[in-house]
């Protein structure tokens, strides 16, 4: 027990070529150790255990190596590389800035960086996260750093590189670390696990390698971690106990259950899921992730972007076949909505619920899935009781008995027999009038019971009496009230009834001041709006607006229609952010100049 080594020393890279994920970094630097184009300040900065200090180190060992290889390589024989390789060099000085940030510390560096190395040509100082500096350290290093002695060589490594002043970065080469592929995560374990004896599948170190986001040190723990649980022998199954990740069979399943529109099935299987210890804001964005990788499955050029095991890689791929193309972008889309609300809701597994039941409902036949477009955020009813006969000529029966056999029904003449000369009322209106007057007032007494005929007559009955009280309009009153109107005409009575609207429609009166009505034809007008919640607003107002805007014209017949506007023809303003992201593509440095400032949008 006392001689266990963790993997992630015990094998920790002591040559460029067993650098895991840095190819092009290494290359560079073994070139410039063979062409003797060394620069006196390095600076090596990229995500946590993606092998900057293992770099720095083994370049500060082969810089002072006495017969490099041809490959540039140290020789691992001389007494330089032995002194480095026993740890008792003096070429090599590291030091940690996160503890020892101070002016102190940088002026007691400065002062040994004079002292010439006993063995080798360099002396290499290593600072490990040179962020940490204080702001007097920095100006204190920054001389030095500049004109260091022609043996000091300074590497400085960094996980946050915006922290560093920029005096510090013009004076340093800079090399950006990238993150470790899971690929070579993949492989590197598998080596590992080769020469320790161990048995294990690809699926489980693929699950170490998503774990580890990138960082070989964090995956070498990892592996550990479950080499003790397992006893030696990983599988999947012991993996995603132990790491508590969720199984990727979980995905597939509620994939399954809502391309068949199963929503009671869905949520039982959230249920399960959440009893088990798992977090529902990490459910739902592992379900995002699910739709993501089912999506770029589809595609053959896009599949090198699914980084899983080849058991699971053909999952998704039978999985992705019976995914519509359009329902995976709105599945994504619903998922990512509810990611960002998560934090914010207050009944965080309503909302994860909710968005499961609308993803299960995209599929629905009745439902509309176009694709392009924002899903609707509607939820259809989930459970359907289904209907007796009897229950439905029941419903039916009371519609029966609306219409009476002897009631006539009212008809209407054809639009073509109307007349449309606006200049003079029509004959049989005036016609009309006359027969009415002619005829006696109709008195109705009061019922109990009120029935549908009953409420026609009274209501014919009052219209008559106002017939007859009412004296017959005048040649000369008769044309104002068909007096043709012009669009200038109707703009002005449109906003001169918006300014009669009371406080409370405020809103009303704000859009139909943006608005302009449309003339159709000469006593015709029509309203286009963009959405079924404004259609209806303006359709109830309709009778209001008519009596009030008629007068104004003198036209009685002036009409207003309403209708939804075509997706060709609807054209909304142009917000700023949009206003912005339109100026970002035209030139791109508007963005650098917004990111650099940090300037927002107002």
């Amino acid at each position: 027990m006392d001689n266990y080594i963790v993997s992630a020393r015990k094998y920790r890279p002591t040559t460029f070529e067993s650098v895991v994920g840095q190819h092009a970094l290494t290359t560079t630097l073994k070139n410039a150790i063979t062409t003797g184009k060394l620069a006196h300040a390095y600076l090596f900065c990229g995500p946590r255990g993606v092998g900057k200090t293992t770099c720095a180190r083994i370049f500060a060992k082969t810089i002072n190596c006495m017969n490099l290889t041809p490959e540039g390589e140290a020789c691992n024989e001389c007494e330089s590389c032995v002194a480095f390789n026993e740890h008792r060099s003096y070429n090599i000085y590291e030091l940690d800035a996160a503890s020892n940030n101070s002016v102190d510390d940088i002026r007691q560096l400065v002062e040994q960086v004079r002292i010439p190395p006993q063995i080798g040509k360099y002396k290499v100082y290593i600072i490990d996260e040179v962020h940490m500096l204080s702001g007097p350290a920095f100006n204190a290093f920054l001389k030095t750093l500049e004109e260091p002695p022609h043996h000091t060589i300074f590497i400085l490594a960094t996980t946050e590189k915006y922290k560093i002043i920029p005096t510090i970065l013009s004076r340093c080469q800079i090399y950006d670390f990238n993150r470790i592929g899971v690929e070579d995560i993949v492989a590197h374990l598998a080596r590992i696990a080769a020469r320790e004896q161990i048995v294990s599948e690809p699926e489980a170190l693929n699950v170490i390698a998503l774990k580890a986001d990138g960082g070989m040190r964090d995956a070498l723990s990892i592996f550990d971690q479950v080499v003790s649980f397992t006893g030696g022998h990983i599988t999947y199954k012991s993996v995603i106990e132990n790491l508590n990740v969720l199984d990727y069979e979980y995905y597939f399943r509620l994939t399954d259950q809502m391309l068949n529109n199963q929503v009671s099935e869905a949520l039982l299987l959230l249920n399960e899921v959440i009893n088990k210890g798992f977090d529902a804001g990490h459910f739902i964005t592992g379900l995002a992730s699910h739709f993501r990788d089912l999506l770029v499955s589809k595609d053959s050029a896009t599949l090198p972007l699914l980084e899983v095991g080849a058991s699971i890689r053909r999952q998704y791929g039978t999985q992705a076949q019976q995914c519509p193309q359009k329902f995976l972008y709105r599945a994504i889309k619903l998922c990512n909505d509810a990611d960002l609300n998560y934090r914010l809701s207050k009944n965080k597994r309503l909302l994860v619920e909710l968005t499961l039941i609308q993803i299960a409902q995209l599929t629905d036949e009745t439902g509309d899935v176009e694709g392009g477009r924002s899903p609707k955020q509607a939820i259809k009813p989930i459970f359907n009781t289904p209907q007796t006969p009897q229950a439905s000529q029941a419903q039916a029966q009371p519609m029966q008995s609306v219409r009476q056999p002897d009631t006539p029904t009212p008809t209407v003449a054809p639009a073509a027999t109307r007349p449309t000369t606006p200049h003079q009322p029509p004959t049989d209106v005036l016609e009309a009038l006359r027969r009415e007057e002619k005829k006696p007032p109709v008195m109705t007494m009061p019922k109990l019971s009120i029935s549908i005929k009953q409420t026609h007559t009274a209501g014919e009955a009052t219209a008559t009496q106002q017939a007859v009280a009412a004296p017959l309009p005048s040649a000369q009153e008769t044309a104002q009230e068909f007096r043709p109107f012009g669009q200038n005409e109707l703009n002005d009575a449109w906003l001169s009834f918006a300014a009669t609207l009371p406080h409370e429609q405020i809103a009303l009166a704000k859009r139909m001041q943006v608005l302009r009505p449309a003339m159709l034809d000469e006593v015709t007008f029509e309203i286009v709006l963009d959405n079924d919640i404004a259609v209806k607003e303006f359709t109830e107002l309709i009778p209001t607006l008519q009596d009030y805007i008629r007068p104004q014209l003198r036209n009685a017949r002036a009409t207003m229609r309403v209708r939804l506007s075509e997706p060709e023809e609807n054209k909304r303003p142009v917000s700023k952010v949009e206003k912005y992201q339109m100026m970002v593509e035209k030139n791109e440095a508007l963005a650098e100049l917004k990111e650099t400032f940090g300037l927002e949008l107002y």
